[in-house]
């Protein structure tokens, strides 16, 4: 007895070296992982590559509400034709977007939200790392949080602007990783943070619902379950319309249904034709492999994956091929899930098989896949000399901007919005009739929503004709006025 109390400080010490080491590890991965988002977004929004949809939009409503205010964004209201004091709550239901007011008050302007993303994509290493650590053990912890860090998901999130689903990642991960710990009451709150992430991640507390009930919490699960469908429902039915909002504009199943119930009948009564419109055409077989491939395919084997079918099948069940792809934000949603998966699907596979070691031979794969991915996804940007290069355009670009004078209200080309968001009130340049007295267009470059440069040129010709005098013409940029 007296042996093995004297060790007892040892193994404390031992103990406490461990955890300084593992801490200084994890924290070193998430700040460079910080590091990397930060630096391909700013680097993009530097060189004029970010957009007014959506970066200026979020700039606009986060500003709203660091002035204690309502988050409206005048440019996406004129775009919807709704006016400059359009609630951007009643396009997406984002309310979470409140706790980055505060970062407003240190520096108010886009770049705020472009670095703040960034440390919410990269604090998601966190709890997945601790998961991991739990279920595989310290070193396969280290490669999935390395495998997560450069996803091509996240990859794509942060070379697109900003958007809510920053706060999804780790959200999701200390959703799991809490309920993993048997600390479920930190799960709810987590849940609780989700579903203010954005109107459809009800949809994903409710898969987490059927989740918990695999795991024998009946109460949980049916918990989860009530509280992702009647907050789906009061979003959409109560909540959007009360401030102003479409809940059906973003409805894209009318060709399943109209609403709901009709297009849960339609699954019903005709579940071939609903699977040829879940697989076809090829991209969407092409999204669900890219999607499964960095967890190796383990994911399919823990009901944790259940968290990702709702997303899931609102993507690949809509009209919108824009949703169908790996472009944009929208796989962002998922990853953490699908990661999470594979480390339980990777633990259920040792336990059939007795192989001790697969969980490090995983972790180690699924670290080699996302380096071999990467390539083919944004990251790769940051390797190549010419990312970092301004051009002339660029030149030009800063020069139309400063041409603006602060508080303007002004129209102006996608990709140019948001260098003007922090000190003038920014509306996107439409083929439609001008509003704003300033307007800076670009002839040279084709931007959306525009089809052409030559229609773009049409359109500056006849905002001349219309009293608009040219205060600056340089590299296709046009900086138009009318007193």
């Amino acid at each position: 007895m007296a042996i093995r109390l004297a060790a007892l400080p040892r193994l404390a010490v031992r103990d406490g070296g461990d955890r300084s080491r593992h801490v200084v590890g994890v924290a070193a991965i998430t700040i460079a992982a910080m590091g990397i988002y930060t630096l391909l977004a700013l680097v993009r929004h530097n060189l004029f590559r970010t957009t007014s949809l959506d970066l200026t939009l979020f700039d606009q409503a986060v500003r709203g509400m660091a002035g204690f205010g309502a988050p409206t964004s005048p440019l996406r209201g004129m775009n919807l034709g709704e006016g400059m004091d359009f609630n951007q709550l009643g396009e997406h239901f984002s309310p979470i977007l409140a706790l980055l007011a505060p970062l407003y008050w240190v520096h108010d302007g886009p770049e705020t939200l472009i670095v703040a993303q960034a440390a919410l994509f990269a604090l998601a290493i966190v709890p997945i790392w601790r998961y991991t650590r739990r279920v595989l053990g310290p070193a396969p912890a280290y490669l999935v949080a390395i495998a997560y860090a450069l996803s091509w998901p996240v990859a794509r999130a942060v070379n697109f602007d900003f958007h809510e689903v920053a706060f999804a990642p780790v959200l999701i991960s200390l959703m799991v990783e809490r309920f993993h710990a048997e600390r479920h009451g930190h799960a709810a709150l987590a849940a609780a943070g989700l579903i203010l992430v954005k109107e459809d991640m009800g949809l994903m507390v409710l898969g987490f619902g059927v989740f918990a009930l695999t795991k024998g919490r009946r109460f949980d699960g049916f918990m989860y379950i009530g509280v992702g469908i009647f907050y789906t429902w009061l979003v959409r039915g109560v909540l959007i319309p009360a401030v102003g909002g479409d809940p059906r504009m973003y409805w894209a199943y009318d060709h399943l249904g109209t609403d709901i119930p009709a297009l849960a009948g339609k699954m019903i009564t005709d579940p071939l034709g609903v699977l040829h419109t879940l697989v076809s055409p090829m991209v969407k077989l092409d999204t669900l492999m890219f999607l499964l491939w960095p967890a190796l395919l383990t994911c399919l084997c823990s009901p944790i994956i259940l968290l990702a079918v709702p997303p899931y099948l609102e993507r690949m069940l809509s009209d919108r091929s824009i949703w169908w792809g790996t472009d944009f934000h929208h796989s962002a949603f998922i990853v953490a899930v699908v990661i999470c998966a594979g480390v339980d699907g990777t633990a259920r596979l040792m336990r059939w098989t007795g192989r001790g070691g697969l969980g490090l031979t995983w972790a180690a794969a699924a670290c080699a896949v996302a380096l071999t991915l990467a390539p083919r996804f944004p990251f790769d940007q940051l390797i190549r000399p010419e990312f970092y290069e301004s051009q002339p355009d660029v030149v030009a670009a800063e020069a139309a901007v400063r041409a603006i004078p602060d508080g303007a209200v002004v129209e102006a080309i996608n990709h140019v919005g948001p260098h003007l968001s922090g000190r003038a009130t920014v509306l996107l340049w439409e083929d439609r009739p001008a509003v704003a007295p300033w307007i800076v267009a670009d002839v040279a470059r084709v931007s959306y929503p525009w089809g052409s440069p030559d229609r773009q040129r049409e359109r500056v010709e006849e905002l001349k004709r219309d009293g608009y005098q040219v205060i600056f013409d340089q590299e296709g940029y046009v900086v138009l006025h009318r007193p």
